[in-house]
């Protein structure tokens, strides 16, 4: 296997053709810490019933089958599966006396596997309540908080600070295990606030105030509350590593599961940023499909890594059980269809495999032959799959900050939804994208032609400093909505941070965009110069004659004058000199029919403005391409990046179906993994079937004519030999079902 030099965030490359890194020797990988080189994992998540029915000796074959290299064992925490000396930590209900935590880790290590021991320390049972009460999250009212029959532990109290590290203590004294992880590390959530004695003078020690009484973004004091906890997150992070690495040697980690959605970890207090940038690996807990679809894994592997590095790894629970929906059966099978492209698109977003079962026995069998396949052809290929760099000319921003601050309690709608548009519409687009922290722009950007700002709302100034900096070295950018409408803590400014570039300048007062936000509304937006006077049809002798040609990013509307909207907007004042190709038509009734006519069929209110290679885009076509599903708005969307990258965008792939193309590159090749998402839906789940598509002509920009002597498709175990013209490698993908790995060297 090639491996290549240590890559860190700032090594983060994006254009064909820029610098790659130098192959070390072979014996590079043994050298590595396990942390670096143990891509496979698998888990058994132990119920209390298992004591008395593991049948470690079959686990062990499953662990051989599927060609692991790690497991993850439960250990303590909420449950402990080995007799404690701690006596509140409640022993497994069947467990007996027995140590079916050691004799598993013991079994793993025997095998030559890599061991985390799993920890879930949130909540314990009524026992532990009433032995030390004083460590208990707490309402205002002073009762304790409660999930079910445990109750919740708070993050301020010794619990975390002492308890809890003496647990990980004992843990690594009895097995001495690689690492651990935790389920539920980082307590009480974003929605409660924690009334204990604790909390109540930490804060107050810290930030000299009483607790926030209540909810309110409006208010200081509640906003430094938000910004104290993600803080004191980020203390447990150091401290539950301190006591790994003393106890266990350094390569012994703590990590702590995390999702790959900002809007959740915004909801447990995770700093992404933070976290990522501390993490040695990242044991991803995002097991399912949101509204987006398979690809929202992707994007989770492509954003996690722009923080970490491409050199580190991002092993992901990968449900075997029925997860997600409204109701998840644990004990029931997935379909193997949905798990896979779940797995598939994990990978292409540079994601390694982690098989997870619910209990160690089932009467549903049929899960048991999901992964097998998969994890052997991971095996066979995972020299194309770490160590790489994206290849990408088109970076998708984001913010926690713009969560948390603007967001607030609707940040699905006003932050979520925006962002997993833009994407959308690049995916169908075939255009490759990679996200870009809002901090990291001064740093990351300097290979990217574009930058989409998705309604990326709350922006400081130093951050809004950074985007004018881009553009002035020659990018392009695209914003939408209220982008950069409001600072960094939420507060409305007097006009947009970025006006300049826009050349449009804020509404008289901020805030009115977000009623519409999670609704539709019978609303449309005008294309000009109008064409209809000139384009078959009906005449009614009133049409306005055609005064010129369209801009470019109308491509494809050359046979009508409106498109669907269902937003709102407001007045806006125009530079001179910028460009307006779409102007708002109001609400007018929709039912009954005879009804829907345009009350006022034009207006002078913007609704894309353009200056330079600046493409404002007030009407938040982003959401509603999510919640509406248009294809004029994806259509849309795709034609304001083409414009603005110019030629820059390195893929092109031409045929019918839906795929999601992401573009890698590695010393002397570039990786195109190609996933069809043909008739998967957006969020309906289970799969149960895939649609084969094909045939699909790719095409690849190449630095030379090294990189397109051939072309392995490492599914399909074929070759095929390019045809090179202009710097471009094109070649014929006949026959795509689930997904192809495309190595041009």
């Amino acid at each position: 296997m090639i491996t290549l030099l240590r890559m860190t965030r700032r090594d983060f490359v994006t254009a064909a053709g820029a610098a790659l890194l130098i192959p070390q020797s072979g014996a590079g990988a043994t050298e590595s810490p396990w942390f670096r080189h143990t891509y496979r994992w698998g888990q058994t998540n132990i119920t209390e019933k298992d004591p008395v029915r593991y049948d470690i000796p079959w686990w062990r074959e499953f662990w051989k089958r599927t060609q692991v290299q790690g497991v993850i064992i439960n250990g303590g925490g909420i449950v402990a599966y080995y007799p404690s000396k701690f006596p509140l930590q409640h022993q497994a209900e069947f467990l007996g006396g027995k140590d079916l935590y050691g004799d598993l880790c013991k079994a793993a290590k025997e095998d030559g596997l890599a061991v985390l021991a799993r920890m879930d320390s949130n909540r314990t049972s009524e026992d532990f309540f009433r032995a030390h009460p004083d460590w208990f999250a707490r309402e205002a009212n002073g009762d304790p908080y409660r999930a079910a029959d445990k109750y919740i532990t708070c993050v301020n109290s010794p619990y975390y600070d002492e308890y809890i590290p003496g647990v990980l203590r004992e843990i690594i004294d009895r097995s001495r295990p690689e690492g651990l992880t935790d389920n539920s590390w980082s307590g009480l959530g974003r929605d409660s606030i924690c009334y204990c004695e604790n909390c109540a003078r930490k804060f107050r020690d810290q930030a000299g105030q009483t607790l926030p009484p209540r909810k309110d973004w409006s208010s200081p004091v509640y906003r430094q509350w938000i910004e104290w906890n993600y803080a004191r997150r980020l203390a447990i992070w150091d401290l539950n590593n301190r006591v790994t690495k003393a106890a266990g040697g350094p390569s012994c980690l703590w990590i702590g599961m995390n999702s790959g959605s900002i809007t959740s970890q915004s909801r447990s207090f995770r700093d992404c940023k933070g976290i990522w940038e501390r993490a040695e690996i990242l044991m991803l807990d995002h097991q399912a499909r949101g509204p987006a679809g398979f690809q929202e894994n992707a994007d989770a592997g492509k954003l996690i890594h722009g923080i970490m590095g491409w050199d580190k790894l991002i092993p992901e629970s990968m449900a075997m059980y029925q997860a997600g929906g409204r109701t998840s059966f644990r004990l029931a099978s997935k379909p193997a269809a949905d798990a896979r492209m779940w797995m598939f698109e994990g990978f292409a977003g540079g994601i390694q495999p982690w098989w997870h079962h619910i209990g160690a026995y089932h009467e549903d069998r049929r899960m048991y032959h999901t992964a097998e396949p998969v994890m052997g052809w991971y095996k066979s290929n995972e020299q194309y799959m770490v160590n790489r760099l994206p290849v990408a000319s088109v970076g998708v921003v984001w913010s926690q900050r713009n969560t948390d601050f603007y967001g607030r309690d609707e940040a699905d709608a006003l932050v979520e939804v925006p962002y997993r548009g833009y994407q959308q519409a690049l995916l169908r687009a075939r255009i490759p994208h990679v996200p870009i922290h809002i901090d990291h722009v001064a740093d990351q950007s300097a290979n990217l032609k574009v930058l989409i700002l998705p309604n990326i709302a709350a922006m400081s100034d130093a951050q809004a400093a950074a985007i004018k900096a881009f553009v002035q070295r020659g990018g392009s950018l695209v914003a939408t909505g209220v982008t950069s409408l409001y600072n960094e803590n939420g507060e409305a400014r007097r006009d947009f941070a970025l006006a300049d570039l826009f050349g449009a300048h804020a509404p008289a007062s901020a805030g009115g965009e977000r009623k519409s936000a999670a609704q539709s509304i019978h609303t449309y937006l005008r294309l000009t110069p109008e064409l209809r006077a000139g384009v078959w049809g009906p005449k009614a002798g009133d049409e306005p004659p055609v005064t010129g040609q369209r801009h470019p990013v109308l491509k494809g509307f050359e046979e009508t004058d409106i498109v669907p909207f269902g937003g709102m907007l407001m007045p806006l004042k125009v530079d001179s000199g910028a460009t307006v190709p779409l102007t708002f038509i109001p609400e007018f009734p929709i039912f009954p029919p005879e009804t829907s006519w345009m009350r006022q069929p034009k207006t002078d209110i913007p609704g894309l403005v353009l200056k330079g290679r600046v493409a404002y885009l007030p009407a938040d076509l982003d959401r509603r391409y999510i919640q509406d599903g248009l294809p004029d708005h994806g259509d849309l969307l795709a034609n304001l990046v083409r414009w603005a990258a110019q030629d820059s965008v390195p893929l092109r792939v031409e045929g019918s179906g839906v795929v999601d193309c992401n573009l890698y590159s590695q010393p002397g090749r570039l990786i195109l993994h190609v996933v069809n998402l043909t008739g998967t839906g957006t969020g309906r789940a289970p799969v149960e079937d895939l649609i084969a598509i094909g045939p699909l002509r790719v095409s690849v920009k190449v630095p030379d004519k090294g990189h397109a002597k051939s072309v392995r498709m490492l599914v399909a175990g074929t070759s095929k030999t390019p045809t090179v013209d202009k710097g471009w490698a094109t070649l014929t993908l006949d026959r795509l079902l689930d997904h192809e790995v495309l190595v041009f060297e």
